[in-house]
């Protein structure tokens, strides 16, 4: 899964960072800045795309959508053209009850310990 380490105070993150980020090829985030309108990256002088923390959070929602749900890149342009709000909350939702399980098997672990 794409995990997400981005650090908290970082306000641009490059092409590099974030494909790192979800253990991709920099390729792929240049090609899924290109399907979706909801990435907008700024660049510099140079032309590098710098993203913000927004735009990370939208690859890590195509993410979940192409990668964990089996979306195609169309069926997911449309579920977040048709409905981006409950398409959001779901996976907020998702990502809590991730991060639940994951604190879960960490005391499970020490207690086993």
């Amino acid at each position: 899964m794409g995990k997400s380490k981005s650090q908290p105070g970082k306000l641009y993150y490059t092409i590099g960072e974030v494909a790192e980020m979800f253990n991709e090829s920099t390729s792929l985030i240049r090609f899924w800045e290109k399907e979706f309108d909801i990435i907008r990256p700024q660049k510099n002088k140079k032309g590098n795309r710098l993203f913000t923390r927004k735009d990370v959070d939208h690859f890590h929602l195509i993410y979940h959508l192409v990668k964990e749900k089996g979306y195609t890149l169309k069926g997911a342009r449309q579920k977040l053209k048709e409905d981006k709000p409950n398409t959001d909350a779901e996976f907020e939702a998702v990502k809590t009850l991730k991060n639940i399980k994951a604190f879960l098997r960490d005391i499970r672990k020490e207690l086993e310990e």
